[in-house]
C-alpha cells in the first residue's frame, strides 16, 4: 500500500507528463520516481541553432519534504562552464524556496525562462567577440602597415647603420670600377713620364723640321748639304766600267 507520498509523486509525474508530453522522458513510473525534462529554446542569432537543457529528476521517498535530487545531464556546447555553475545554483535555490510543497513544475519554469534569458545574453555575447576578433585583426593590419614606431633614438640608429652600409657600398663599387675601367689618355699620359720626355725631344727638334703655319714643310737645307760628299757605290761601277 502506497503512502501519501508515493501518491503525491505519481500524481505530479502525470501532471508534468500532461504539460510537458514532448520534454518529458520517465525512466521509472514508481517510486521511488525518475524522470528526464529536455527543454530547447532555438537561437535569435540562428535558427538551425538550438539551446538545449536537460535536467535529470529523481522523487526520493521524503519528497516533496525533501527536495528532489536534480542532476544537469546535457548542456549546450555554447554555454560556457560559469553558465553551467549559475544553473546549478538557480536549481539549488528553487529547491530551498518550494519544500513541503510539489516543485518539479516551478523548478522547470525557472530553468526554462534562464535558458529563455541566456538565449539572448549568448546573441549579445556572440555579438561581443565577433567585434572583438574584428578588432584584433584590425590591429593586427595596422600593426602590419605600422611597423615599429619612429622615434629620435631608433632613427638615429637606423641612420647610422644606413650611412655606414652606404659608405661600404660606395667603397665596393669604386674598387670594382677602378679594376675594370680602362685608363683613358690623358690617365695614361699623366702616368708614363717617358712619354712627356719623348715629347719634349720632339719639340727640340722642330728646328730640323716643321709645319710652318700656312701648311707647308720647310725644310732644312743644311740636312742635305753632306748629300754632295757621299760617293754612291752605283756611280763608281759605272765609271770603271
Amino acid at each position: 500500500m502506497m503512502g501519501g507520498y508515493e501518491e503525491d509523486q505519481i500524481s505530479e509525474l502525470q501532471a508534468l507528463e500532461a504539460i510537458y508530453p514532448d520534454e518529458i522522458t520517465v525512466i521509472n513510473g514508481q517510486p521511488p520516481i525518475k524522470f528526464a525534462v529536455t527543454l530547447i529554446v532555438n537561437s535569435p542569432i540562428d535558427e538551425d541553432e538550438e539551446y538545449k537543457v536537460t535536467l535529470m529528476f529523481t522523487l526520493i521517498e521524503q519528497y516533496p519534504e525533501v527536495g528532489p535530487e536534480v542532476e544537469i545531464e546535457e548542456l549546450s556546447e555554447c554555454f560556457e562552464d560559469i553558465d553551467r555553475e549559475e544553473l546549478t545554483e538557480l536549481i539549488e535555490k528553487e529547491i530551498s524556496n518550494n519544500l513541503n510543497s510539489v516543485m518539479a513544475f516551478p523548478l522547470i519554469s525557472s530553468v526554462n525562462e534562464w535558458l529563455q534569458e541566456k538565449s539572448e545574453s549568448l546573441k549579445e555575447r556572440k555579438f561581443q567577440d565577433q567585434e572583438r576578433k574584428k578588432k584584433e585583426l584590425e590591429a593586427e593590419e595596422m600593426k602590419r602597415f605600422e611597423g615599429t614606431r619612429v622615434t629620435i633614438e631608433t632613427f638615429m640608429a637606423w641612420k647610422r647603420d644606413f650611412d655606414a652600409e652606404m659608405a661600404e657600398l660606395e667603397k665596393m663599387n669604386q674598387k670594382d670600377e677602378g679594376a675594370s675601367r680602362k685608363m683613358t689618355g690623358r690617365e695614361l699620359f699623366e702616368k708614363d713620364k717617358s712619354m712627356i720626355e719623348s715629347d719634349l725631344q720632339f719639340l727640340d727638334s722642330e728646328e730640323d723640321f716643321c709645319l710652318d703655319v700656312g701648311g707647308d714643310v720647310k725644310v732644312n737645307e743644311s740636312l742635305f748639304q753632306a748629300l754632295d760628299d757621299i760617293e754612291l757605290d752605283d756611280e763608281e761601277d759605272d765609271e770603271d766600267e
